[in-house]
């Protein structure tokens, strides 16, 4: 693959139009179209595109490690939430044409940390608490029966008639 085949490969990933890449890549815009088809029709440009997006793909995605340690930030309290608070500020000012005074406001933003509410850190325990099987909902039991002599008797006693084999 030559640089304006990878240039292509790389603005197609950006943009996800042929056309487009090809033009971006430098070839000519009456035959982008058909350019930017035929490329990508080329096994080591999708080879290239497709490596390309499972690498980018693997960037985005978080690993488990990396939600466990969020979740117990969260669930510590060490995660912090951040929001704008924007303020007025009033000045007074002179208007120059008619010399009067003027109310001027000037909101000034401010970010804000603040500790995680409660019910997140609520959250992300039960998470964690889940993910370490700290509680089950449901319990399996595997077990075999080997003598079934008393309860027979107990079922012939209600008017049953015991267990058919």
């Amino acid at each position: 693959m030559n640089e304006r085949q990878r240039r292509f490969a790389d603005e197609y990933i950006i943009s996800g139009n042929a056309t487009d890449a090809a033009i971006k890549a430098g070839y000519s815009e009456k035959t982008a179209r058909s350019q930017g088809q035929r490329l990508l029709t080329k096994v080591d440009i999708s080879e290239y595109i497709k490596k390309r997006m499972d690498e980018i793909q693997d960037e985005k995605i978080l690993t488990q490690k990396q939600i466990l340690v969020m979740l117990s930030e969260i669930a510590s309290g060490q995660a912090k939430e951040t929001i704008v608070v924007t303020t007025k500020v009033a000045e007074l000012m002179t208007d120059p044409v008619t010399g009067k005074s003027v109310k001027v406001y000037n909101e000034i933003p401010q970010l804000v940390e603040y500790p995680t509410k409660n019910s997140d850190r609520n959250k992300a325990l039960e998470l964690l608490g889940k993910r370490h099987q700290m509680w089950t909902d449901k319990v399996d039991i595997n077990a075999t029966v080997t003598e079934t002599k008393k309860f027979d008797d107990i079922v012939s006693q209600l008017g049953g008639d015991g267990l058919d084999e």
